[in-house]
């Protein structure tokens, strides 16, 4: 077969069956990207003699004789084609995952007419499609390229990276060619409860170019947990590499490492298991009680399981200021509802997957897509029983994580097959896999009882929440922590007490999400506030500025009558976000709804620490070359969330540089120092700080060895500039510890008009108000916030991953998981509060996460207020809306 790839004649002859993504990538052309596999992301898009194609779906052997132009086919770094320039210049990426196959889709465009509807094949889950929209529209018009912006804190440079993510040329996790590589793939549990007796694998050791069949007999039996934290004890030790019990439907069963993606496959299918299949549950409220089947009833309290004979992983109950329920009784008003939030998938579109090799004197290497390359690097060298030093982990740009890459899901089997085949190893996982074998974020049932005086001030909250972990608990007990703070300390009440546990069921493990469990109680929160606002006749902005906490208050939360003592208020800017979102929607934007329509009115608000607590550590340097160049290093990982371009603002602000003269080097744990990793939106306000100290200690060595005013390409001084070739190589260092932690809060306000006869709910306005400090890139942040946003109305409205009643998932793809699209996300007013924090450097605060949390509840409210009945299962769905129309739910 002859072709034509970018304008460089090619030949070669496809597999049997092979499609033209599988074939280009073969062929080294690694800017065609795998997000489904199944035509529904629009990541792996080019163009075949001029017609844009999935390529995921297009069969190789139909490119015989054509051109194929990917998207570095349309420009160079250097050379940028306009849409490329537009992606640029509009900041159309965070993570940039699916950038290629955005650009390649919107470079086929010769107007924007209904752009939405063009576009619907191509997602993005980062970047909320505003500036995405706003780049297209850039490109179609041809506009020029916009001057090059400001480099230091407060001005908008673009990403590093931007040039090489616009063009297919920076690499992601599998963007690199390994010769001699072996493929692994992993057989999954058709049972959500079920005991191993046996695996015959001699069927699939015989299937030609199968090497290694791996199962619970010849793996490690140390117990571990995915999850990954500072303290490897927040997690409870519940999993292992390969079980002889599966607790849930696509579990590990085996792997087996191949020749190829297609032996792998085939050793798989000749497996022959045996099962005994053991009950099982699926329900949180059953699982708890007497009687339900227990999934680890082996685990302890040292294993950090509670109760492991009520499948209950974590319980916590308490409250302070006295009697919750005489306090309620004695109050002059009442509300009470009870909220249940969904499963929903991180839909990053690189899936999870690591490559693994051995270097010449045996040592262990893993490139990984991680948010976690130290934690993954130390629990690793604990399992395999090697020493730190003897194991490598690191990253190239990760392709959006939310969360779910803070777990361990595929550098675990492939260092052990590395280790047991001495040679390199891939794995790479499905779209399918990611929602049967990955994790989720926690669906909960909250309740909630708030009372309150006749004016509307608190006098008691009380608060139960059941959370549901899955399967494994990874992460189970710090999403239930963090769920139950800043969503009851953000109001001042004399009385609070909280009820909440976290069990087991038979079905996908919960994990990290963006949020960490704090969306699901403020849901419950907020919605109570709203209906007491209805009831006492109160404005819902009124009513919180008379119970938020303000500046300076003890941050309580229900279960402990004293603060945090790691907490302080760096800064207070709840009460401007209040007044910025009440200003905004009052103000409206002109969108009328359809004739027909009811049009209501929400907000809620949300507040977050900006710090995980415990500690969470990193270290930076900074090396001073002869030529000027400020080669930095640090730990963190950048996927999607912007750290390595405020990295570049805070060098260049605090050692008057430009960034050309910047060079980074991240995210390796040979290659630089300890890092916790990248969760908790700590890449700024705990790496950012880090590295701030150590161009602070940089610029005070220069500054100690010629005294003068530190410049781009020197010191100037009286005498003139002094070059650095004189001054010497330097090296500045850093370190943050997350010692202290501050508060970010954030106001999110909608109109939404609901069509009765269908359930639809259109967002007519969207607004949000947030404290991020001292705003470091605006247009960055900016973005941040939009595609918390977008994630926030997603989940809001439209995503949940379904559960079948033997606990399988049932819509395990991106066909049936809606993911929002351009279509489904309006365009969201930002505002920024003015504040400057103590903590952070440059005065600013954490920002990738919080933006998510008061989306739904803020949903939810207007919907209440449009219907006149409220909504309590998210997402509110139209089926679900719809049924609130009925006269049978509107009765009172």
């Amino acid at each position: 077969m002859k072709f034509s790839i970018n304008g460089v004649a090619g030949s070669g002859e496809p597999q049997p069956g092979q499609c033209l993504r599988t074939f280009l990538r073969d062929q080294e052309h690694f800017e065609v990207k795998k997000g489904c596999d199944a035509g529904d992301c629009g990541a792996c898009s080019v163009l075949v003699d001029g017609a844009l194609v999935r390529s995921c779906l297009y069969p190789a052997v139909r490119a015989d004789g054509a051109e194929i132009t990917t998207v570095s086919g349309l420009g160079t770094p250097e050379d940028l084609h306009p849409m490329q320039q537009a992606f640029v210049d509009h900041f159309g990426f965070q993570c940039g995952f699916c950038t290629a196959g955005m650009i390649v889709a919107a470079s086929t465009l010769d107007s924007t007419d209904d752009l939405p509807r063009r576009m619907k094949g191509n997602l993005c889950r980062c970047t909320g499609y505003r500036s995405v929209r706003q780049a297209i529209e850039a490109g179609v018009r041809g506009d020029p390229p916009r001057p090059a912006p400001g480099c230091g804190v407060g001005d908008s440079p673009n990403p590093p990276a931007a040039r090489r993510v616009v063009t297919g040329t920076e690499p992601y996790t599998f963007d690199l060619a390994v010769p001699g590589s072996l493929h692994l793939r992993v057989l999954a549990a058709p049972h959500a409860h079920a005991r191993i007796r046996s695996i015959d694998t001699s069927a699939a050791e015989a299937v030609p170019g199968v090497v290694l069949v791996l199962t619970h007999e010849n793996t490690p039996q140390e117990r571990y947990s995915t999850g990954r934290h500072e303290h490897r004890e927040d997690d409870p030790d519940d999993t292992r590499m390969l079980d002889d019990v599966v607790r849930h439907v696509g579990q590990r069963v085996a792997a087996v490492v191949a020749e190829s993606v297609a032996a792998a496959e085939a050793g798989c299918r000749a497996l022959v298991v045996d099962y005994e299949v053991l009950p099982a549950v699926v329900d949180p409220e059953e699982a708890r009680r007497p009687g339900a089947p227990l999934l680890h009833p082996d685990r302890t309290p040292a294993d950090r399981v509670d109760e492991a004979g009520r499948n209950v992983v974590l319980a916590v109950h308490g409250g302070h200021g006295g009697d919750v329920d005489a306090a309620l009784a004695a109050s002059a008003h009442t509300v009470s509802g009870t909220w249940r939030t969904s499963r929903v998938s991180h839909a990053q579109l690189e899936t999870h997957g690591a490559i693994g090799w051995l270097e010449d004197d045996g040592r262990l290497v893993l490139r990984a897509s991680t948010q976690v390359p130290f934690l993954t690097r130390l629990e690793l060298a604990r399992l395999f029983g090697l020493p730190e030093d003897r194991v490598r982990v690191h990253t190239a740009r990760v392709g959006g994580g939310f969360g779910g890459k803070q777990e361990i899901f595929a550098e675990d089997l492939v260092g052990w097959a590395v280790l047991r085949t001495g040679r390199p190893v891939s794995y790479e996982l499905s779209r399918t896999d990611e929602f049967q074998r990955t994790s989720v974020r926690h669906p909960m049932r909250v309740g909630v009882t708030l009372g309150s005086t006749a004016d509307g001030v608190l006098t008691a909250m009380k608060v139960d929440v059941l959370s549901d972990t899955g399967a494994y608990g990874n992460h189970s007990r710090g999403v239930l922590f963090h769920a139950i703070a800043e969503s009851v300390s953000v109001y001042r009440c004399p009385v609070k007490h909280v009820d909440a546990e976290v069990v087991y069921t038979n079905t996908v493990p919960s994990g990290a999400f963006r949020g960490y469990g704090l969306g699901q109680v403020i849901l419950g929160v907020e919605s109570a506030m709203d209906e007491l606002a209805i009831e006492l006749g109160l404005d819902p902005f009124e009513l919180r500025r008379r119970n938020v906490v303000r500046d300076g208050d003890p941050l309580l939360v229900a279960q402990h009558a004293e603060p945090e003592p790691d907490l302080v208020w760096g800064s207070y800017g709840l009460d401007q976000c209040l007044d910025l979102a009440e200003e905004a929607l009052a103000r409206g934007n002109g969108v009328e709804p359809p004739p027909g329509w009811r049009v209501g009115e929400g907000m809620a608000l949300a507040l977050i620490t900006t710090v995980p607590p415990f500690g969470h550590v990193a270290h930076a340097a900074i090396h001073l070359e002869p030529d000027g160049t400020y080669r930095v290093d640090v730990g963190t990982v950048e996927f999607g969330n912007g750290s390595q371009t405020v990295f570049t603002q805070i060098v260049a602000s605090t050692l008057h540089t430009t960034v050309d003269r910047i060079v980074l080097r991240v995210a390796d744990t040979d290659a630089v120092a300890y890092d916790t990793g990248a969760f908790a939106s700590a890449g700024t306000a705990v790496a950012g700080k880090a590295l701030h100290g150590a161009a602070l200690d940089l610029r005070a060595q220069i500054l100690s060895r010629v005294d003068g005013v530190l410049e781009r390409d020197g010191v100037r001084t009286a005498a003139g500039l002094v070059p650095f070739a004189e001054i010497g190589p330097l090296t500045g260092t850093g370190a943050e510890f997350g010692e202290q932690r501050s508060l970010s809060s954030n106001v999110h306000a909608v109109r939404v008009a609901v069509r009765p006869e269908t359930g639809e709910v259109r967002i007519l306005q969207s607004v949000h108000a947030a404290d991020a400090g001292t705003v470091m890139n605006p247009e960055q942040c900016r973005g941040q916030v939009e595609g918390g946003v977008a994630q926030g109305i997603g989940s809001a409205l439209y995503e949940e991953v379904l559960i079948g009643e033997h606990g399988e998932v049932l819509n395990p793809v991106f066909r049936t998981y809606r993911v929002p699209q351009m279509a489904d996300i309006p365009d969201t007013e930002v505002y920024f509060a003015t504040t400057s924090d103590a903590l952070g450097p440059y005065g600013a605060k954490s920002m990738s996460e919080s933006p998510y949390n008061p989306v739904a509840p803020a949903i939810g409210n207007a919907i209440r207020r449009a219907l006149g009945a409220r909504p309590y299962e998210q997402p509110f769905s139209r089926d679900r809306v719809w049924r609130l129309t009925q006269p049978r739910i509107m009765e009172p």
